[in-house]
């Protein structure tokens, strides 16, 4: 959904203000309209507020997006109504091929010197558990990033040394190489130059950075700070732009966490509905019951209230509309589904005789009692399985084999009619 405020009224600045007042002004409106920031009850309204704040940054902080809303205003930015349309750039296609920046190789024709291209993003698998993505939850990151090399800006080289063109490539930055395509076909294939890793020329080892060593970045670490709102569910993404590794000649790729829902041990999630199995008891089951039998995932308890005269069956399901995951937009929250399991007693719980006669004056009883001429009183194993049905003939030689082996030729023949 795009808003339809003007960006520079969001975040309260004037229409010409530079990147750096446009950064101030971001912090500034994203910190008061932070949804941990707010009382529970105006999280919602806070984290709508949030996302068209953050909107409104990203198109004004870039050159690009910045001149597309000047032509075309917030259109260009509704993908419903088709917004701007992409194109593919044949150096793109290269680039991402070879690892290569600027324009196509000789040779191989090309377009005129433009801006550098973006390099991949970066993912990465965040565990979440459910109840943070039930009441949300803003959490810090320290992450490894890769950086230009601040003393040779980005070269590799010492100062005023100049980079040798790589004669492996000739610099060109890949080789053709021949590949084996079938038995006896040979076919030449492209690939990266080994020797200046695509950069087409490189440093001699007294000429190289002695920070970066002539790798051109250096590692270091960043804190990001990840808010994963109520109600997301596994498969979600939040992206930090530009914040992937740097790499020279490039412009940074997004940094997107990838959020994995851990597995929980009481609920089990279907979108915004929730289940889980309860214990009740017989005696429970019987003579109804009060009681808390779950904790929810904010620490609340659930009581649940069966009257006398109402049985609970093994399997039977208690519905409480509105008390499951929140609505990733809205107000709303789905279903939690209780399902009972029937609790028996343990061998030998009435150890008194009377006990059990009383119990059995206790209906309902058996309808019909089954009769036989025969009854046979057989010996059974009480900690059966069903692992083993339909397996008990697979240890007993075949009867008609056995047959055959009996009877020779002397059976009966049968002969087609």
């Amino acid at each position: 959904m795009v808003s339809t405020e003007f960006p520079a009224e969001i975040l309260e600045i004037t229409r010409g203000a530079s990147k750096a007042e446009i950064k101030k002004a971001y912090h500034k409106a994203a910190l008061s309209s932070h949804p941990d920031k707010v009382a529970e009850g105006d999280r919602d309204a806070a984290d709508a507020r949030f996302k068209v704040v953050s909107q409104a940054y990203e198109i004004l902080h870039d050159e690009d997006t910045r001149e597309m809303y000047d032509l075309h205003g917030m259109a260009a930015f509704d993908k419903t109504h088709g917004g701007m349309p992409e194109y593919t750039d044949i150096n793109d296609i290269f680039g991402q091929m070879f690892g290569m920046e600027g324009d196509l190789p000789p040779g191989f024709g090309g377009s005129v010197p433009r801006k550098p291209r973006k390099s991949p993003d970066e993912v990465k698998e965040w565990k979440v558990s459910l109840e943070e993505f039930y009441k949300g939850r803003t959490v810090k990151l320290a992450c490894e990033r890769k950086t230009l090399c601040e003393r040779c800006k980005g070269s590799g080289g010492k100062e005023h040394a100049k980079p040798k063109k790589c004669s492996s490539c000739h610099g060109q930055g890949f080789k053709m190489v021949p590949q084996r395509v079938g038995p006896r076909l040979m076919q030449p294939m492209m690939v990266q130059c080994n020797v200046c890793s695509g950069n087409r020329t490189y440093f001699s080892d007294k000429d190289k950075c002695k920070k970066c060593k002539g790798q051109k970045v250096v590692v270091g670490s960043k804190v990001f700070e990840l808010y994963i709102p109520r109600g997301w569910r596994d498969g979600d993404r939040k992206r930090f732009e530009e914040a992937s590794d740097e790499v020279p000649g490039q412009l940074p790729g997004d940094l997107v966490f990838h959020f994995k829902e851990k597995k929980h041990p009481i609920f089990e999630r279907n979108r915004a509905d929730l289940m889980a199995h309860i214990k009740v008891t017989l005696h429970e089951a019987l003579c109804g019951f009060s009681r808390v039998v779950v904790k929810h995932l904010d620490g609340r308890g659930i009581q649940i209230d069966q009257p006398r005269g109402r049985i609970a069956k093994p399997g039977q399901i208690f519905k409480i509309a509105g008390d499951g995951m929140p609505f990733k937009n809205g107000e709303q929250r789905g279903d939690l589904y209780l399902i009972v399991d029937l609790q028996l007693p343990d061998d030998g719980w009435l150890p008194k005789q009377s006990l059990i006669l009383e119990l059995q004056k206790i209906p309902p009883h058996p309808e019909k009692v089954i009769t036989s001429d025969v009854i046979d009183e057989v010996e059974y194993d009480r900690n059966a399985n069903l692992e083993s049905f339909g397996t008990s003939e697979r240890s007993q030689p075949s009867r008609d084999s056995e047959d055959e082996e009996e009877e020779g030729d002397h059976g009966p023949q049968c002969a087609q009619q």
